[in-house]
């Protein structure tokens, strides 16, 4: 396990055992009800929070992506939700019986509130008054603050618009701002960082908060960026999110953009921001990636390999659901359908939380215990001997062959992040912590080559900015509108697609038709 100070609130514990026995363990009894009143006299409030606490469980034990129909616990919750009161008892329940070091907590919530029923304006408003932000139970520590920032989050991320406006009070601003307060726990800075960014996918409430970040005497972003290189884990996920909200977002005048001053002379190979699911967030020098949307985000690196044997790690920042290993250029990314790396038959990888290897969306239980933050995970490929293999902190687990049984040459690296995970990775560019003793292998680093311009990762709002300003020749490609267009498919004989482009599709993106050939035109 890599060294480093472990905060207060570091989701460090060990999973329940609830995927062997069904139980909850001792370090994840629900907190007490702290002043919550039941939204109806009509719901059971035990019962609804045994029923939460079922559906924490089931996100270690429901594995299989295509797996039907959905747990009991949930479909109860969804029946109960159906109605007002249900709704609110089912909200409050979440925030305040799901544990705060549970790994999977936060993506519980997400589960739960994403598949029930959409809330009315005037029902969130009456959750708001339920909560009360005001009130001195939520003074600093409280276990609820973390959970009552993720559900902030998600209304503000599913209720744009009118209704995103109205329930961005200035008590919920208030009290989001005044918990990024550096001597907050971490767990809380965090959430209440990502609610203030899905709140200012709005524009109207995008400048309201930015007016009340710089009415501030210090703005306090700009304090928690200093966390990005932080050995605390849960300070590191803080502050790449303060960096992500700085370049992207909350703008500050006079501040220089990350990528014009993060120093990426030594790395050639990057996580490819042209071949990434919509949501995934990369840090300047192209190497760390997390998700905050409630989609399944993918990305592969900018290196393909064809032959021989490779090697590279990944720091694990967060302790829950990533899928990481390796794909090929045939490697499909569903992000809104769950589908990942991992889930289809030219991609294989590790999932360290739920200890298993996906393949073709199924899974192998590992003898493994569950990763934490600071592991490193080590990923292999030898396609001499056709084998993949994965290594904890230095110790391997059994070889996985099966994705040579339909792929065979164009792998990358490669991972999927379910909600609110991020880790980093090493291609070579900095010593390993934990190669591999038992056989040569070479690394992406020492083998591939960035131009200057690959190696910019821009902020959003400048790469749109810059992609307005080109002028698209006729020749480009339909989809990029960066490379010539050059390859044809066929049965449909539709043309106007890259090569590049084209690698990743299995159907025409103009009539719908299965692509059987790529034929390249003159």
């Amino acid at each position: 396990m890599m060294g480093g100070c472990v905060c207060k609130d570091e989701d460090t514990t060990p999973l329940p055992n609830s995927a062997s026995n069904g139980l909850i363990d001792d370090h994840y009894r629900p907190i007490s009800h702290c002043g919550f009143k039941p939204a109806s006299p009509g719901i059971q409030v035990d019962r609804v929070d045994e029923l939460v606490l079922e559906t924490l469980n089931v996100i270690d034990t429901y594995v299989e992506t295509d797996q039907e129909p959905s747990p009991p616990s949930i479909l109860t919750l969804h029946a109960i939700a159906d109605q007002e009161d249900g709704w609110i008892q089912v909200v409050t329940s979440m925030i305040r019986v799901i544990p705060i070091h549970h790994p999977l907590g936060p993506a519980a919530i997400t589960l739960l509130f994403d598949d029930c029923p959409l809330p009315t304006k005037e029902c969130v408003l009456k959750l708001s008054n339920i909560l009360n932000l005001s009130m001195p139970m939520y003074s600093q520590g409280t276990p609820q603050h973390r959970n009552t920032c993720v559900l902030l989050g998600l209304l503000a991320e599913k209720l744009s618009g009118p209704s995103s406006i109205a329930i961005l009070t200035d008590t919920t601003l208030n009290y989001l701002i005044n918990n990024l307060d550096p001597n907050a726990e971490p767990p809380v800075i965090l959430f209440s960082l990502i609610a203030l960014e899905k709140f200012a996918q709005t524009t109207e409430n995008k400048v309201t908060i930015i007016k009340q970040l710089e009415s501030m005497e210090t703005h306090p972003i700009l304090l928690l960026e200093k966390w990005v290189d932080s050995d605390c884990y849960f300070k590191r996920q803080v502050g790449f999110c303060a960096q992500w909200c700085l370049d992207n977002i909350f703008i500050v005048k006079d501040r220089v953009f990350s990528y014009q001053c993060v120093n990426v002379e030594g790395i050639n190979v990057m996580l490819n921001t042209k071949d990434v699911s919509e949501y995934l967030k990369i840090s300047p020098d192209g190497l760390e990636a997390r998700c905050d949307a409630y989609s399944f985000e993918s990305v592969r690196c900018t290196f393909q390999v064809d032959s021989g044997v490779w090697f590279y790690e990944t720091l694990i920042i967060t302790p829950g659901v990533m899928q990481i290993g390796w794909a090929t250029k045939d490697s499909s990314f569903l992000n809104h359908e769950g589908y990942g790396i991992g889930d289809d038959e030219y991609s294989l990888a590790y999932d360290g939380c739920r200890r298993l290897v996906w393949y073709k969306a199924h899974s192998q239980k590992q003898n493994r215990d569950v990763w934490k933050p600071g592991d490193i995970l080590g990923s292999l490929l030898d396609m001499d001997k056709q084998e993949i293999v994965f290594y904890i902190n230095g110790e391997p687990l059994p070889p996985c062959t099966e994705v040579f049984k339909t792929a065979s040459t164009g792998f990358f690296a490669a991972a999927s992040f379910m909600s609110y995970q991020q880790c980093r990775f090493n291609f070579g560019s900095q010593p390993f912590r934990y190669p591999p003793r038992e056989r040569e292998f070479k690394s992406f680093n020492c083998c591939a080559q960035l131009s200057p311009e690959d190696k910019v990762i821009l902020p959003r709002h400048i790469f749109l900015q810059q992609l307005s300003k080109l002028s698209v020749r006729e020749d480009s490609c339909t989809l990029c509108f960066d490379k010539k267009a050059s390859v044809r498919l066929l049965p449909c004989h539709h043309r106007g697609f890259c090569s590049r482009c084209a690698d990743q599709l299995h159907e025409c993106p103009m009539c719908r038709a299965p692509i059987m050939m790529k034929v390249d035109m003159p």
